[in-house]
């Protein structure tokens, strides 16, 4: 598919921006989202330099009829040809568990934001008959994590999601696929007190995911290493609960 006009969320940093840049060049047209547009300042610099018209936003994905507008908008502006539903949250449970206010912040987030991003999109690229939609869910989709149950429900959910649409909407023209990412180098991962085996930068996941929707892949994950661990734990549930199972905390 010929992209002229790709429209990113949680573009400001981590894997969006690295989309963002990747994609930037002269006769592409990008439409990006973030919460804060200072913190979009620098992508939106260097894709321009590269050539891009880019189009900023402030805008909240939890926020359905803001993010519709801002879809609908975009794209009666040229018709968008590729939609990456990038953005998210995170959370870690710590040794005290998970708040209820915690998990429903990521599902708000990671969830429903996909769907308030991808409905306005399916509505549009279904009356020409094409289009693109890329999922961001992630290798914790495959099995769910002690240390992050929200967060590995969610994207899950967003895993299960993008191959139900792509056989779905096929029909319609429209290409799903879901983006299962390791470790990455963000925001996001900086926080982490635990190894992160096959670390990998922003930009390189980007080069990834690029070329495996060109392909149009149905589920892009990586590193292969975590890909195939991921699987293995959740095709085996008994070595998932071994490997992954919290050590118990020494009473003080």
């Amino acid at each position: 598919m010929d992209l002229r006009h790709i429209l990113i969320t949680g573009a400001s940093s981590g894997i969006g921006a690295a989309l963002a840049r990747r994609y930037a060049r002269p006769d592409v047209r990008l439409a990006l989202g973030g919460r804060d547009l200072h913190r979009l300042d620098d992508v939106v610099a260097t894709c321009r330099q590269r050539g891009a018209t880019v189009i900023a936003t402030a805008v909240d994905v939890t926020d359905q009829s803001a993010t519709r507008a801002w879809i609908l908008d975009a794209d009666a502006e040229s018709p968008i040809d590729l939609v990456v539903a990038n953005a998210g949250i995170s959370s870690h449970s710590g040794g005290d568990g998970e708040s209820e206010v915690r998990a429903r912040e990521v599902f708000a987030v990671n969830l429903e934001g996909v769907l308030n991003t991808a409905f306005p999109a399916i509505e549009r690229m279904s009356t020409r008959g094409r289009g693109q939609i890329a999922l961001m869910s992630s290798l914790a989709g495959y099995r769910g994590f002690p240390d992050a149950p929200a967060y590995s429900a969610s994207k899950a959910a967003v895993k299960a999601l993008a191959e139900a649409w792509r056989g779905e909407l096929a029909a319609r023209g429209i290409r799903v696929s879901a983006i299962c990412p390791g470790f990455i180098e963000t925001p996001m991962t900086a926080s982490n007190k635990f190894p992160m085996p096959f670390l990998m930068t922003a930009e390189r996941a980007a080069e990834i995911i690029a070329a495996g929707l060109d392909r149009d892949r149905a589920r892009i994950s990586f590193p292969w290493p975590m890909a195939l661990g991921s699987w293995l734990v959740a095709a085996l549930p008994v070595l998932g609960d071994r490997v992954l199972r919290p050590r118990a905390r020494k009473p003080a």
